[in-house]
C-alpha cells in the first residue's frame, strides 16, 4: 500500500504540491492562532466557593458555614477531594474534580448543590462561586500612584472605574483589588445614649436597612400625561444617615441616628496592604486570565483597555505595571525558537556536508518545517497550547524528523550512480523511494509510539509531560506521512545534475577510513568487547545507587518509616510502657530527637544530603 502511495504521489505531483501549499497555509494559521503561555497549567480541575459571614469567629464559621457546604459537596459527581478553610468572617471551600472533567460542567453541578444549601446556612449567608480560572491565570498586575490623592480615593477609582472596565475584556475572569482603604459609612453607637432612649442595636440596624432603599408607587395621570411615583431613599451623604428616625421620644419628638451615634466616613478593616518599590503604600489590581484563554493576547487586550481607561482618570493618577507575564512568555518562546532554528541549521549543514549536493540537501531541510507546521495543525485542532513543554517536544524531535529524508536521498544517489543513463529519472526516483520508503515509514512510527507510556501518567506529572509527548508524537507522525508523499516529489524535482558518489565524497571516505579498522577489530575481539561493555555497565550501578532523587526515598529511610508507621516500635506518649519504650530505643528513628539531623543521617543513611531524610 505504501509503495502505491509513493507511486501515486510521483504521478500526481501537481495535487501533492497543491496539498502541500494548503498544509503550509493551515500550519501558519495554526501557529498564529494557537494560544501561547510560558508554562503548562498543572492545576487540578477545581471549583472554589467563597462565603462571607461577617463578624463571626473561625469556629462559628466552621460549624455553621464550612461544615454544611463541605458535607454537601462530597456528593457532587466526579468530586475526588473537598477541602474547607474557615477564617474570621469568611469561608473557602475547594472542590477538586477528577482529571478530564469539564470545568464549566463542574461549576454547574456545584451550583445545583448550592441551591439546596440555603435552608442549612444562617440567614443572609450565600455562597459565591470563585473565578473560572486557575493559579496560572495570575498573569498581570498594575498599581495606581498619585502624590495628591489618598489611598481611599485611589481604591474607589480601582473598584468603581478600572475594575468594571477590565472585566469586559475578552479572556479576563476576575480583576481583584488589593491595597488602599475601602470607604464606608460608619455608625459609631454610644451605648449610654442608646440605653437612655430605651433602644437596642437591632433597632438601629433595622432602621438603617429600611431607610436605604428606593420604593415605587403607581402612576398619576394629569392633563393626559402619566407621572411615575417613587420614593427616593438611598443614602447619598452623611446627613441622610444622621436624620434616619429610630423611634418616637417623649412628646412625640423623633429620635434620630445622630442622637445615639456618631456617623462618619471611614475605612473598612484591612487584611493586607500593597507596597510599591519601598516608597510606601499604594493601590493595585490583579488581572486573572480565564482558564483556556490565550494569556499573551489577553494581556495585550488588557494593556489596550488600560490605555483607554487612563484617559478618563484624573491627571495626577498614574497607572504603572507591576507584573506582566508577556516578557516571560516572549523570552520562553524566543529561546525555544532560537533552539529550533539552530537545530535546523545544524541539520542543514550536516546534510550539505554528507550529501555534498546543495539541491539534494534541500529535501531534508524542507521536510523539517513542513512536519512541524503539520504538527501545529493537529495541536490547534486539539486545543493544545504552545509552552515550554509542548515546544520542547518539537525541539527534541528535530534530529529524527530528517532521518527518512536523508536515507531516501542517499538511496537515490546510489541508484543514480548505478543506473543513470539506463533508466529514466522518474523510474530511478520511484524505485529508490519504494525500496526504502515503507521501512522508513514504519521505523518512524516505532519511534512515534515510544512515547506512549508517558500518556499513562496522571495528575500533575501527566499534565506536565503529556504536552511534550503529544507534540513529539505529532511531529514524528507527520514526518512519516511526509516521507512517503512529499519527499519523493521533492527528490524528483531537486535531486538532479552532477551527483557526487559516496566513494568520491571526501567526508565519507575519511569516515570509512577511520571506521573500518575499528569495526574489524571489534568483530575480531568480540568477546573482549562484550566483557568490557558488561564491565562498564556494572560500574554504573554504584553511582546509580547514590544519585539523588525527589520522587522516592532511599530504601533505608523507607524501611524505617514503614516500621514506625506500623507501630512495631511502639508509640511515644505519657503512658508509655517499659516494653514499648525499649522498642522505641531500639528503633533507628528514635535517635532523630537526640542526634543532630545531618550527623545522624550521615551515619545511617546513604542519601544524607537530601532534605527528605
Amino acid at each position: 500500500m505504501l509503495n502505491r502511495l509513493i507511486e501515486w504521489s510521483l504521478r500526481n505531483q501537481l495535487l501533492v504540491a497543491a496539498g502541500l501549499v494548503v498544509a503550509i497555509a493551515a500550519g501558519v494559521w495554526s501557529v498564529r492562532t494557537t494560544r501561547i503561555d510560558a508554562i503548562p497549567d498543572l492545576s487540578d480541575v477545581q471549583v472554589i466557593l467563597y462565603t462571607e459571614f461577617p463578624g463571626q469567629s473561625p469556629q462559628v464559621v466552621e460549624d455553621q458555614v464550612t461544615y454544611p457546604i463541605t458535607s454537601t459537596m462530597l456528593s457532587v459527581p466526579y468530586a475526588k477531594v473537598v477541602r474547607g478553610y474557615s477564617f474570621f468572617g469568611f469561608s473557602f471551600v475547594y472542590v477538586i474534580f477528577e482529571d478530564g472533567t469539564d470545568l464549566y460542567w463542574a461549576r454547574s453541578r456545584v451550583l445545583e448543590s448550592v441551591a439546596g444549601l440555603q435552608s442549612r446556612l444562617p440567614q443572609g449567608v450565600s455562597p459565591q462561586l470563585g473565578p473560572d480560572a486557575t493559579g496560572v491565570g495570575w498573569a498581570f498586575m498594575y498599581v495606581l500612584n498619585s502624590e495628591s490623592r489618598s489611598l481611599a480615593e485611589l481604591r474607589s477609582l480601582q473598584d468603581w472605574y478600572l475594575k468594571y472596565g477590565l472585566l469586559a475584556v475578552e479572556g479576563v475572569s476576575e480583576v481583584a483589588s488589593i491595597g488602599g482603604f475601602v470607604r464606608q459609612y460608619q455608625v459609631e453607637v454610644d451605648p449610654v445614649r442608646l440605653r437612655a432612649y430605651g433602644l437596642s442595636l437591632p433597632v438601629v440596624r433595622r432602621a438603617i436597612q429600611e431607610s436605604n432603599a428606593d420604593v415605587g408607587g403607581r402612576l398619576i395621570e394629569v392633563a393626559e400625561r402619566e407621572y411615575m411615583v417613587r420614593g427616593r431613599g438611598y443614602v447619598r451623604e452623611l446627613r441622610d444617615l444622621e436624620t434616619i428616625v429610630l423611634a418616637s421620644g417623649p412628646g412625640g419628638v423623633p429620635v434620630l441616628v445622630r442622637d445615639v451615634a456618631n456617623v462618619t466616613i471611614g475605612p473598612e478593616i484591612r487584611r493586607g496592604l500593597v507596597d510599591w518599590n519601598g516608597e510606601g503604600e499604594t493601590v493595585g489590581g490583579i488581572v486573572v486570565v480565564r482558564s483556556g484563554a490565550d494569556t499573551r493576547s489577553t494581556i495585550e487586550r488588557v494593556k489596550e483597555r488600560l490605555a483607554e481607561l487612563a484617559g478618563g482618570m484624573p491627571d495626577d493618577v498614574e497607572i504603572s505595571v507591576a507584573y506582566d507575564r508577556t516578557g516571560l512568555i516572549e523570552r520562553s518562546i524566543e529561546t525555544l525558537t532560537d533552539t529550533l532554528l539552530e537545530e535546523s541549521i545544524v541539520v542543514a549543514v550536516v546534510c550539505l556536508v554528507f550529501l555534498f549536493h546543495f539541491r539534494s540537501a534541500l529535501v531534508p531541510i524542507l521536510a523539517i518545517p513542513v512536519s512541524v507546521l503539520l504538527a501545529f495543525v493537529v495541536m490547534r485542532a486539539q486545543g493544545l497550547g504552545s509552552n515550554i513543554m509542548s515546544l520542547g517536544g518539537i525541539a527534541i524531535s528535530i534530529g529524527v524528523l530528517v532521518d527518512a529524508s536523508i536515507v531516501m536521498v542517499e538511496n537515490v544517489h546510489r541508484h543514480l550512480a548505478a543506473h543513470k543513463g539506463k533508466r529514466s529519472h522518474f523510474e530511478i526516483v520511484l524505485r529508490a523511494a519504494q525500496e526504502v520508503g515503507p521501512t522508513l515509514f514504519f521505523s518512524l512510527l516505532v519511534i512515534t509510539v515510544s512515547f506512549l507510556p508517558v500518556f499513562t501518567l496522571e495528575a500533575q506529572e501527566g499534565r506536565l509531560f503529556k504536552p511534550l509527548a503529544l507534540t513529539k508524537t505529532y511531529s514524528m507522525a507527520m514526518a512519516s506521512v511526509v516521507a512517503v508523499t512529499v519527499v519523493p516529489v521533492l527528490m524528483f524535482w531537486l535531486v538532479r545534475g552532477r551527483i557526487v558518489s559516496e566513494r568520491r565524497n571526501p567526508v565519507s571516505r575519511l569516515l570509512r577510513f577511520v571506521y573500518r579498522p575499528l569495526v574489524a577489530g571489534a568483530v575480531r575481539l568480540r568477546w573482549l568487547v562484550i566483557v568490557l561493555m558488561i564491565g562498564v555497565l556494572a560500574s554504573s550501578l554504584a553511582p546509580l545507587k547514590r544519585i539523588g532523587s525527589e520522587l522516592a526515598t532511599c530504601s533505608t529511610c523507607r524501611r524505617r518509616c514503614r516500621a514506625c508507621r506500623s507501630g512495631r516500635h511502639g508509640r511515644s506518649s505519657s503512658r508509655q510502657t517499659g516494653s514499648s519504650a525499649a522498642s522505641r530505643r531500639s528503633c533507628p528513628c528514635s535517635a532523630r530527637s537526640a542526634v543532630p539531623r545531618r550527623r545522624r543521617t550521615r551515619r545511617r543513611c546513604r542519601c544524607w544530603r537530601r532534605r527528605s531524610c
